[in-house]
């Protein structure tokens, strides 16, 4: 089975660009020229020279040894956490701002919900001398305050999204309004693998090379580039297509996406969209979606501001319909104790996103030799304020 795009933007049933006409421009302008430009001995030699002396890649594949005794397996951290600005992010703001520059675009917005986005969209238009606007949820301003200084310390302007929820899917809205009000001279450099083709296969094809490290690095340290099983958090889910993609024609290799439960999948108080959503069109792209019987998209919850969208990207919504990834989710508590467990274990303080891949060691079934890689998306710095009211720091 093909889980790589087709040329109509379609992972199986879920894709497409389903847009308002006003952006069909922009939208086919990307779609025509971002394989040719990404795929050029330019924009490569550019990409690999930043993602090196810039972002700081390869980043370890760390073997936690604690933990693994814990588990009675074997478990590999991929630490996308000691990346500049501190998560996977970047890996796809370095690559997009390259191709934005290509398409003579002078104007960057973006969208953020941790605002780890945010500030990789800011540090890349600071980098690249590009006027920068990023959008992002009033509740997310206010929840993730030291992310809004460093956009700002950068020079990026943060515009609050006050409708609905006030988290990432209204300020995603924000973004693709601003768009279609200022299509000639801006480009939207998407965060995740969500919106409209072309972005979905553009930023899986981005964050790529987090699988395409592993490979290399578990061949070095296991003697074999192919694992057991690889953990990662779905939100949108580009860190897990990143750590997915070079196995996802190997059925040998358990792909598992674990997605937030917040206070429970039957709470109302969720963001486990492949639990309780049903296909519908989201921010551009037909994908699975949490929405109600007269198909209005409900309100996400999760404790980790990244997690917080009711859909996930097309390519996981593919994996979960052709039962090709294992989707699990994790509360806010079980997510939690796994920050707490791998802080006291290996003396690594993780992002409350990657806290759920690693609550779903003890749901899964391992046996002693097993190789499992967990995507170790970010860092917890951003996180600390909540870690502190929770374990009473």
């Amino acid at each position: 089975m093909d889980f790589k795009v087709n040329k109509e933007g379609f992972y199986g049933e879920f894709g497409g660009a389903f847009i308002p006409e006003l952006l069909y421009p922009n939208v086919k302008e990307l779609e025509d020229n971002y394989m040719e430009i990404i795929n050029s001995g330019d924009f490569q030699k550019e990409y690999k020279q930043l993602l090196k002396d810039y972002v700081g890649r390869p980043t370890p594949l760390y073997f936690a040894k604690r933990l693994s005794e814990k588990y009675g397996t074997n478990i590999f951290l991929k630490r996308e956490d000691l990346n500049h600005t501190g998560a996977h992010k970047v890996n796809n703001t370095v690559g997009q701002i390259i191709l934005a520059k290509k398409l003579g675009k002078k104007r960057i917005i973006a969208e953020t919900g941790a605002g780890q986005h945010g500030v990789a969209t800011a540090t890349v238009c600071a980098l690249m001398d590009m006027q920068c606007v990023v959008y992002m949820g009033e509740v997310d301003i206010k929840r993730q305050a030291p992310n809004v200084a460093r956009m700002k310390m950068l020079g990026a302007e943060v515009r609050p999204a006050k409708s609905g929820s006030k988290t990432l899917k209204d300020a995603t809205n924000e973004a693709i309004r601003d768009w279609i009000n200022n299509p000639e001279d801006t480009y939207y450099l998407i965060g995740s693998v969500v919106g409209p083709h072309p972005y979905p296969d553009l930023v899986a094809r981005l964050q790529a090379i987090i699988s395409e490290e592993m490979k290399w690095q578990l061949k070095e340290k296991t003697g074999s580039e192919i694992p057991d099983k690889i953990i990662a958090c779905v939100g949108g889910g580009s860190n897990a297509a990143g750590a997915f993609y070079h196995f996802l024609d190997n059925e040998k290799v358990e792909l598992i996406a674990v997605e937030a439960a917040g206070k429970g999948v039957d709470s109302g108080q969720t963001a486990a969209t492949t639990t309780i959503g049903s296909p519908g069109i989201i921010h551009g792209s037909r994908t699975l979606l949490m929405q109600d019987e007269y198909g209005q998209i409900t309100e996400p919850y999760s404790i980790s501001a990244g997690l917080d969208y009711p859909g996930i990207g097309p390519l996981h919504a593919h994996l979960f319909k052709t039962h090709r990834g294992t989707f699990l989710s994790a509360t806010d508590k079980e997510a939690l104790d796994a920050a707490k467990e791998l802080t006291e274990l290996e003396g690594i303080i993780p992002a409350l996103e990657s806290a759920h891949a690693l609550a779903a060691l003890p749901k899964i079934k391992v046996k002693p030799d097993n190789v499992i890689v967990v995507n170790l998306s970010g860092r917890g710095d951003k996180d600390l304020d909540t870690y502190m009211k929770v374990f009473g720091y």
